[in-house]
């Protein structure tokens, strides 16, 4: 009957740069999806070179490997007899596009590039692409000569141009395409294209994967069509997690579902729809539409179906309900696979953490412990990459985990790194948890560094510092906090370099970070302590998040040990203790709840709010707790506290981006460093506003 098309759309881990290794997921996706009765394959954005080259972009190699890449895929007999659908970098008339290169049985059919660009938060791509901005503008490309060699073909439509096959239309959108206002999927819709499709790079962030999925629906439920959704998965050598989510859509309704998080490296998702249920959808929402739509598509036609004539007996996908993890699952398995993607990339042989007993350290920990369980359950489903990276991480080639535990002990490296003011309490409970994960653990006490260290000092300034406690000055009891702060750092180093040499095995270990999102938007951290690392899982998580995690993983992965962590008050534990017990908290010292934290920052980065407009949001929000002259309290203080330690975030510990807020600097939060700190201005007027406010309270 030639109406029922199988479409193939899929997640890959690609990585920048490494086009070997692309090649061959990119063929290795086409191979699946052809033996699973696709004609048509869709991959994520920039898949040939990698979506994060980020100023590679500008080097000619960067696009002389691209197009080596595609003459390979040209020329690959596993590629024959399938529309494939590639992204790469493209250059056309010495201007930069970010492109969809379409093509079949050695034939380049037409390049579409990318239309409306992401810019904000973590893109820049206007910094190496620039948009095609003429619509419906079609130009020809001259190929070069490695691939005329090959193609035969000398050009080649290049510019807002659809597919047309002898069934059907299929029309193009890239990432941020589908979020845009102007999205291409309407007006493609109303001139009779059938098939969209959807090259991602789209990151993860908690709460996300819901937009998404409604975008596609959406898209699809208004003027009806078949929508594909293909998705980068991995950390692609960055800060951001790229999550899958591979899907296919028709008539507003999911008929086909990807991961959103997993250790295959290629996932490949079809789906049989019918194309008369698109027009059946059309002719009753959108005839009258269609018929008057001013600027039709240039059409590139190929004679090619995507369907065939016995299709009867093919059963069409029905509608699905998208499964959507909850924030905790989120936060288990996201950092997990980024953390994963690291090691296995790096060439060493492991993690280690510093492991204080607190609720950050310990997420860190159960993130590692959710690495472990993710990769045996990945291992026991055959996985063979997934055994191959995990043997030559811990240097075994016969190695076979046993358990997650056992794993843990293999790969992972905690250690207590105690003090004078250190209490037994958290110490025990450091102990708890890494016994309960498996993870080989070292007590480490560092008075003998600290106390050398102050003899240097001593010995050239005649001068001893003392802590506040003992009659110090506030200078003397930062100074002694910091450098016990330090000095953790130091020893975090020399561990992760030496521990496996000292218990005779090869390689070194990358060291984890613990500062969570609201600590780093403060600075409530030394700079240059145990929060500075290699890379740092948590980085992007609010400490209310990251306490609902700690209670996922008690019931998930059984750690009961998290139930003390979590009833103890969060401590830097860096001050003397009074009586045993421990006198400093985080909240007191940073004057402010971390759920308030939470707040701010929320109001600071995705409110775009300054210290006047957040007063004036903070007073009706908070209004129950909080008089106005408080609110204008907490205000000043956070900015006061922000802009001093701005400095900090300058070399903050490259962390997993999960929060819309994220103070990460100089890549997804761009401001200065250098405050002024009085924020004379600005305080101002909010006393002004407090002023006025208590003059025109009713009177009791």
């Amino acid at each position: 009957m030639g109406r029922k098309v199988t479409l193939a759309t899929c997640s890959l881990n690609q990585w920048s740069l490494d086009f070997e290794g692309n090649l061959d997921r990119i063929l290795k996706s086409v191979e699946i999806a052809k033996t699973q009765g696709a004609k048509y394959r869709l991959g994520p954005e920039l898949e040939i070179c990698g979506y994060g080259c980020a100023d590679h972009f500008y080097e000619s190699d960067t696009l002389l490997h691209s197009f080596q890449v595609l003459r390979m895929l040209l020329e690959s007999p596993i590629t024959q007899d399938i529309i494939c659908d590639v992204g790469m970098p493209v250059m056309h008339h010495n201007v930069r596009y970010n492109c969809r290169v379409l093509f079949l049985n050695r034939k380049i059919l037409l390049i579409r590039p990318k239309m409306l660009m992401a810019n904000h938060g973590n893109y820049r791509e206007l910094r190496w692409f620039s948009p095609w901005n003429q619509l419906r503008k079609v130009e020809e490309y001259f190929l070069p000569r490695m691939i005329q060699e090959v193609t035969g073909q000398e050009t080649v439509p290049f510019g807002d141009c659809v597919l047309s096959t002898k069934d059907t239309c299929i029309g193009t959108e890239m990432c941020a395409e589908l979020w845009n206002p102007r999205s291409p999927h309407i007006q493609l819709g109303l001139d009779g294209v059938e098939i969209f499709t959807n090259s991602s790079a789209s990151h993860h962030e908690l709460r996300k994967a819901d937009q998404r999925v409604n975008l596609v629906k959406s898209a699809t439920t208004k003027s009806g069509g078949i929508y594909l959704y293909a998705n980068q998965r991995g950390c692609d050598g960055d800060r951001v997690y790229y999550d899958g989510c591979a899907m296919v859509a028709i008539n507003g309704d999911i008929v086909a579902q990807g991961a959103q998080f997993s250790l295959n490296d290629v996932e490949v998702i079809t789906a049989t729809v019918d194309l008369e249920d698109v027009r059946s959808y059309r002719g009753e929402l959108c005839q009258p539409h269609m018929e008057s739509e001013p600027k039709p598509c240039h059409r590139v036609k190929v004679d090619f179906s995507l369907s065939t004539d016995d299709d009867i007996y093919l059963p069409a996908h029905q509608p699905i309900t998208w499964l959507f993890h909850t924030p905790e699952e989120e936060i288990s398995l996201g950092p997990a696979c980024w953390l994963w993607d690291y090691l296995r990339r790096s060439g060493q042989a492991g993690f280690l953490l510093p492991l204080s007993g607190g609720v950050d350290s310990s997420s860190t920990a159960c993130i590692v412990n959710s690495m472990c369980v993710l990769l045996c359950q990945a291992i026991e489903d055959n996985n063979s990459q997934v055994l191959e990276d995990v043997r030559r991480v811990v240097g075994e080639q016969s190695y076979y985990p046993q358990s997650p535990r056992d794993l843990c002990g293999h790969i992972f490296t905690t250690c207590y790194m105690a003090s004078e003011n250190s209490s037994s309490d958290t110490c025990n409970r450091a102990k708890d948890l890494s016994n309960q994960i498996g993870s080989t653990h070292i007590n480490i006490n560092i008075d003998i560094a600290v106390k050398g260290i102050l003899g240097i000092f001593s010995a050239v300034t005649g001068r001893w510092p003392q802590f506040q406690a003992n009659g110090g000055s506030q200078r003397e009891n930062l100074a002694l906090q910091n450098i016990q702060a330090r000095v953790r750092m130091l020893l975090a180093y020399l561990f992760a370099q030496l521990s496996l040499w000292a218990r005779g095995k090869p390689g070194g270990l990358l060291v984890l970070g613990s500062a969570n999102v609201d600590e780093s938007l403060t600075g409530y951290f030394t700079k240059y302590d145990c929060s500075s690392a290699d890379i740092n899982p948590i980085g992007g998580i609010s400490k209310t998040d990251l306490k609902s995690f700690l209670l996922y993983c008690v019931e998930h992965f059984q750690l009961t040990a998290l139930r003390g962590i979590l009833a103890a008050p969060p401590t830097a534990e860096l001050e003397p203790l009074t009586d045993g017990q421990v006198s400093q908290t985080d909240e007191a010292d940073m004057g402010m709840t971390y759920s308030e934290l939470s707040v701010i920052g929320r109001l600071r980065k995705i409110s775009k709010c300054g210290p006047f407009s957040m007063f004036c949001k903070l007073i009706h929000m908070w209004k129950d707790a909080l008089s106005p002259t408080e609110v204008a309290q907490k205000v000043k203080h956070f900015f006061r506290m922000y802009s001093i330690n701005r400095h900090k975030m300058t070399t903050v510990t490259p962390s997993y981006h999960a929060e819309s807020y994220s103070p990460d600097d100089n890549r997804f939060d761009l401001r200065p460093f250098l405050y002024n700190t009085r924020w004379t201005w600005q305080f101002r007027c909010i006393d002004n506003q407090v002023s006025q406010m208590a003059v025109n309270a009713p009177k009791q």
